[in-house]
């Protein structure tokens, strides 16, 4: 079998939707002798040896001549199958080239030789399926670190809990397949289990080995909010969890589905080789009847002619081209998605190397999205601290679901601070929330919406001015913070001033300059946001080319007047306003774990983990497979024009022939392979100290 029939079995790594990592097919072995393709093979081999054996014995022709006989059966009854099909269908499948290649060795009498072709062809075959196999089953490997069951908490056990109060004796135990989970079930993890599901840790402290996820090369400490994924081993503590994603769509599943997808697509490059391959084919053809047609009626012996034709036929056959592309394409999509990067297609990969600009929206992408507390500003005779406002505004966001109070809540749980319960609790979209905290009315908010009567003409303003002083200026002053200020009121007077900032990822600076080494040229910087900010965000990341205030259709038009001027743009975004311009781009890569539904649907690629330092490294995995498919078509082309030559010119022994082909044919399928090995991927580096990156004033709290 060579490179044609393989490419089938490439192309179809997936015939069926991924389900459930716990209705999963097990893990398909790839040794040699787990694939029918080296079955076959081996039972060619095997005859012939023994034939070739007996026939240099001296035995008669009557014993080893059926050993022969069932080498060319074993060995090529799939191939010729193969191509009478294709046949049938109006195609030339050089498969049949070759069958008919060492039928018409053995009608002149060279039988040997031609079970010699079917053989090293039926080897070839074999280590080519033998490589395709192991292409997928980096991939289908994955669903393997999936437990089939887990431990679901049924009864009040089951409930949120908090940090101090496990209840795990409270509730009761069932052990459930994995299919049968749903949305917000909680699962009891013990030490040493594997996570049964994506989730959210609501109790317990541990550690988790989640490198087959994330690449991480230590266990990550978990505890109460931390996110969890299916399929990574808990270490010693125990966890409840709450399942948010249905094991169906877990990561492990997601990453799964669409590398599948994308092996069932084809390359532009590969599109145009099959295009030219049927009429190659016809050629050789042609050919093959010229070099045994001419010299023959030149006077030439009908044996010479015949051999040297179908040497020729052999020979320069496209084997090894139509093997040239896909294997280094289908390498990088399954290496990409080991690390959590999902390339939707072949087209798209391809597509990934030829970028030489990169635009990159602001909040979500550069940033975290997620505000956190940065400045907690008690106003002068409040007679309160810090803390003690920070608690306070936390007891009456903590009923609330906005992010803003999510992250007040949070940073006063990371303080240690005691938040008291809250009773009356009534949210005003747009305007804030209060809430009787100890017997007094608190308001968080804007300030005309946070007091129960309501704090007349007023707005807020902070001055870092007036830092040194009363720190807070009420009146209409302007605000100089790049953050979110909310005030404080108690019983509907000003307490004092929160400020929210949306904090920088760790790894954005190493990555916008990891692109700039890539593509020659600095990033430019689309958002939404206002000027401030996103001049903030531009001078810690090193950008210069900023534009802000941008609706959804400018940044679409910022991305149509780049690529007017010759460029070819990748752009990295991942709200809902960020999918017209990812779909205008040459290019689009989505921030999958908060990105829009409809930016995952736009992009050609999307990113897991959120961890921004994979662009860049997905870029380079892409260029790395286009280099790859140029050198296979060079050492594709070098064989045949060689081959050929040698053919004509002088004189080919068979055997030989057929050995370069198929050798040049597996050279360049195991070339492709290269990109499935770990050191294949290089992702940016992240910087030494993250916690000290943030966007806007003031220090964390």
């Amino acid at each position: 079998m060579c490179s044609c029939m393989v490419w089938r079995v490439s192309t179809t790594l997936a015939p069926t939707p991924v389900p459930a990592p716990a209705r999963s097919a097990p893990r398909r072995r790839t040794g040699v002798l787990a694939l029918p393709e080296a079955r076959w093979a081996l039972a060619a081999t095997v005859a012939f040896l023994l034939g070739l054996a007996l026939d240099l014995g001296g035995m008669p022709s009557w014993v080893y001549g059926p050993l022969y006989a069932i080498a060319y059966l074993a060995g090529g009854w799939e191939p010729a199958l193969e191509g009478l099909r294709a046949l049938r269908e109006k195609t030339l499948d050089v498969d049949l080239l070759m069958i008919v290649a060492a039928l018409g060795a053995a009608a002149i009498g060279q039988v040997l030789d031609g079970a010699l072709l079917i053989v090293i062809f039926a080897t070839s075959g074999a280590l080519e399926a033998l490589a395709t196999a192991r292409t997928a089953d980096s991939v289908r490997g994955l669903l393997d670190l999936a437990p089939a069951t887990a431990t679901r908490l049924t009864g009040s056990g089951s409930g949120s809990g908090g940090r101090s109060g496990f209840g795990f004796g409270e509730a009761g135990e069932e052990t459930v397949p994995i299919s049968e989970l749903a949305l917000g079930d909680v699962l009891l993890v013990r030490p040493g289990e594997r996570i049964g599901a994506d989730g959210r840790v609501l109790d317990g402290a541990s550690e988790a080995d989640q490198a087959t996820i994330t690449g991480e090369p230590l266990p990550v400490p978990k505890g109460p909010g931390d996110e969890v994924f299916a399929g990574t081993l808990n270490g010693t503590g125990v966890l409840r969890v709450r399942v948010e994603r249905d094991p169906a769509d877990s990561v492990i599943a997601r990453i799964v589905t669409l590398v599948e997808e994308a092996s069932r697509t084809k390359a532009p490059t590969q599109l145009f080789i099959e295009k030219v391959e049927q009429r190659y084919a016809v050629a050789v053809v042609a050919a093959t009847l010229a070099v045994f047609g001419i010299p023959l009626a030149f006077g030439a012996g009908l044996t010479d002619a015949l051999l040297r034709a179908m040497t020729f036929m052999i020979v320069a056959s496209p084997c090894a081209v139509v093997l040239a592309t896909m294997p280094p394409l289908l390498s990088a999509i399954a290496n990409a998605g080991r690390h959590g990067v999902l390339v939707k297609s072949a087209v798209a990969m391809e597509r990934l190397g030829e970028i030489d600009t990169t635009a990159l929206d602001k909040t979500g992408t550069l940033t975290e999205g997620a505000p956190e507390v940065t400045d907690v500003r008690p106003l002068p005779g409040c007679g309160l601290d810090p803390d003690a406002l920070l608690a306070l505004a936390a007891a009456a966001e903590h009923s609330s679901e906005h992010p803003l109070a999510r992250a007040i809540v949070a940073s006063a749980r990371v303080r240690g601070l005691r938040i008291a319960a809250a009773e009356d609790f009534a949210a005003m979209p747009g305007r804030g929330v209060t809430a009787v905290v100890e017997g007094r009315v608190v308001g968080v908010g804007r300030v005309d919406g946070v007091g129960r009567a309501g704090v007349e003409g007023q707005v807020v303003g902070v001055s870092r001015a007036g830092v040194e002083g009363q720190g807070v200026g009420v009146g209409r002053a302007g605000v100089e913070s790049d953050g979110t200020v909310v005030l404080v009121t108690r019983d509907d007077e000003a307490v004092g001033t929160l400020t929210l900032t949306d904090r920088l990822r760790p790894d954005a600076p190493a990555t916008t300059a990891a692109l700039t080494a890539l593509t020659g040229t600095a990033p430019v910087l689309l958002t939404g946001d206002n000027a401030r900010a996103a001049a903030r965000v531009a001078e810690a990341t090193g950008l210069t080319d900023v534009r802000a205030d941008l609706l959804p259709e400018d940044k679409v038009n910022a991305v149509r007047e780049l690529q007017d001027a010759g460029r070819k743009v990748l752009f990295v975004g991942d709200g809902v306003n960020d999918a017209p311009a990812l779909a205008a781009a040459h290019s689009g890569i989505a921030m999958g774990r908060a990105g829009s539904d409809l930016a995952l649907e736009t992009a050609d690629a999307v990113i897991v983990r959120d961890e921004l330092a994979t662009v860049p490294a997905v870029v380079r995995l892409s260029r790395a497979a286009r280099r790859l498919v140029l050198q296979n078509l060079v050492i594709a082309g070098t064989f045949i024009t060689g081959l050929v030559l040698w053919d004509l010119v002088g004189h080919l022994p068979l055997p030989l022939g057929v050995a370069g082909h198929e050798g040049s044919t597996v050279l360049v399928g195991l070339n492709g392979l290269r990109l499935l090995r770990e050191s294949a991927w290089r992702p940016g580096q992240a910087l030494s100290r993250p916690s000290e990156v943030r966007c806007g004033f003031g220090s964390a709290p």
